[in-house]
């Protein structure tokens, strides 16, 4: 009986480590699957928000060809669409109805004014794609309800897109299916100042939200609860069909659109006898040597399990870390892009002007972003950078370009600054200047200032001739404020009369400073 109880208690200690395991590695799959949708989500509000902070006008035509071209596929399950909520105050509200009014003669804002006095509205008023659930919430005051108001004045206050607490979406109608919302602000800067203009935003149902992430990975017989996290209380939002009343949980806090909540996932095991030990009793003292040598084995097994958790456990750690460097440089680069819009369109005296000067300087960011990628964003050599943004001028007989210099790797955002500075000044060679003309030259030369920083200059000659003092455009302003400020060195831009002279100081990292594998390399 002493062996028989004993086997017993190892197969059960097998069974439940396993199972410990097996749920810790279904919870951090459940985890990662749902940040990875909310952060879909979260990157194609931040897309709308960029271009519609840039028109003076959202018209229905506008945003639906927007939503149109997002092509949203299964990544974007859960979600009942995007939709655009102008901020309105109490005298915008005849011209809002009248709006409605010309789409559908039923359609009014809710509540009123006089149900629900307020000095600021946010209601709905475009919502794709265009379902009768969706119709349902076309004209809501969204700032009418407290925890919606709550994530939009934080989306507001951070600018960042931002998810609510548990709702009922106005679209359930009269079901109480919990949902939340994921809002980004959209500001007005065309008078250089920031004022809000509205919300592009998407709302959730919640239970298929869930679902949508657990399709993600193999979930068959395992439970799942999503709570929202608020104040320290938790308030239930979702639940998979496979929840039951008993079984181990594991617990993981999941950042979802900066909003912390909290995941549950319960184990396909409940707490009654497996099998084998089931067995083993039955067959008692005739059985337990060989039931011994089995639990040994699970035993084992169990160990491997929790070596290959430590291990996904590490993995998911790496993953987590690249996933933060993903979004910093995702970041630095549509800051750099939201630059470019914001003074290309003080500059451009029409569409097509301005639609040509996104256009090129979105190319040349694109082409230093390839010589990046082919690096693994590690070191990019100077040279490198600078011929891609000459090559549609190298092969060209009737100019001569020169490039000389000793080699110099540049860190990732140090070559991204560098290439649009160059494609400036390329780009204003061939409008005005050296390339302009046949016999025109250019000269690229660059040396090492000290260990830490590298001096570039470029000098055009047998060009037109330069006016002293020239009127300041768009490259001049990019060169000098963006360029200067991103490599933290200023810019030297002198328009002499035989040709422009550059001067350009770029700091020469090591790797350790932006390279993660590097960092992570050390740290052992």
């Amino acid at each position: 009986m002493a062996m028989t109880v004993t086997s017993v208690f190892a197969i059960e200690r097998g069974e439940e480590e396993r199972d410990i395991a097996d749920i810790n590695r279904r919870a951090q799959a459940m985890n990662s699957a749902i940040e990875r949708r909310a952060f879909t989500g979260a990157s194609y509000l931040r897309a709308g928000a960029a271009l519609l902070s840039a028109q003076s006008e959202v018209s229905e035509n506008l945003f639906n060809r927007f939503v149109a071209e997002l092509r949203l596929d299964s990544d974007y399950r859960g979600s009942d669409g995007i939709g655009w909520a102008p901020v309105l105050e109490p005298g915008d509200v005849d011209g809002f109805n009248q709006a409605l009014a010309r789409r559908r003669d039923d359609l009014l804002l809710h509540p009123t004014l006089a149900e629900r006095p307020r000095d600021t509205m946010v209601p709905v008023l475009y919502l794709q794609p265009d379902t009768q659930r969706n119709r349902r919430a076309i004209g809501f005051d969204m700032y009418s309800e407290r925890v919606r108001r709550e994530a939009m004045d934080e989306a507001a206050r951070t600018a960042r897109p931002t998810a609510s607490g548990r709702v009922v979406l106005v679209q359930e109608g009269a079901r109480q299916d919990s949902g939340f919302l994921i809002y980004m602000p959209v500001f007005d800067t065309s008078a250089g100042g920031r004022k809000l203009k509205g919300y592009v935003y998407s709302p959730f149902n919640a239970d298929h939200f869930l679902e949508a992430s657990a399709d993600l990975v193999s979930y068959e017989g395992f439970g799942a609860r999503l709570f929202d996290l608020e104040d320290g209380k938790r308030t239930l939002i979702a639940e998979l069909p496979g929840w039951h009343s008993t079984g181990l949980t594991v617990e993981r806090e999941v950042k979802l659109a900066d909003r912390p909540m909290i995941l549950v996932v319960q184990s396909a095991r409940d707490t009654a006898l497996s099998g084998m030990s089931m067995i083993t009793l039955l067959f008692g003292l005739a059985v337990a040597s060989l039931l011994m040598l089995v639990a040994r084995l699970l035993t084992q097994q169990a160990l491997e399990d929790g070596r290959s958790l430590d291990m996904l456990m590490e993995q998911n750690s790496i993953r987590n870390s690249l996933t933060r460097e993903l979004n910093h440089r995702v970041k630095n680069t549509l800051a750099n892009v939201l630059s470019i819009v914001a003074l290309t369109r003080r500059r451009a005296s029409g569409l097509d002007e301005f639609a040509e000067g996104i256009d090129a300087r979105i190319r040349a960011l694109s082409a230093t972003h390839d010589l990046l990628t082919q690096s693994e964003w590690g070191t990019t050599p100077l040279r490198s950078v600078v011929e891609v943004e000459l090559a549609p001028y190298a092969h060209d007989l009737d100019h001569e370009i020169l490039l000389d210099g000793p080699v110099v790797e540049l860190a990732p955002n140090d070559a991204l600054s560098l290439g649009l500075a160059l494609h400036e000044l390329a780009t204003n060679a061939a409008k005005f200047g050296a390339l302009s003309v046949s016999g025109g030259r250019i000269e690229v030369r660059w040396s090492m200032q000290g260990e830490r920083l590298a001096r570039i200059e470029w000098v055009e000659s047998g060009g037109p001739p330069v006016l002293k003092s020239p009127p300041r455009g768009f490259g001049t302003e990019l060169i000098e404020k963006i360029v200067a400020h991103e490599l933290r060195h200023p810019v030297e831009l002198d328009f002499d009369v035989s040709g422009v002279r550059c001067t350009l100081l770029v700091p020469v990292r090591q790797p350790g400073e932006f390279a993660l594998r590097e960092r992570s390399a050390d740290a052992k």
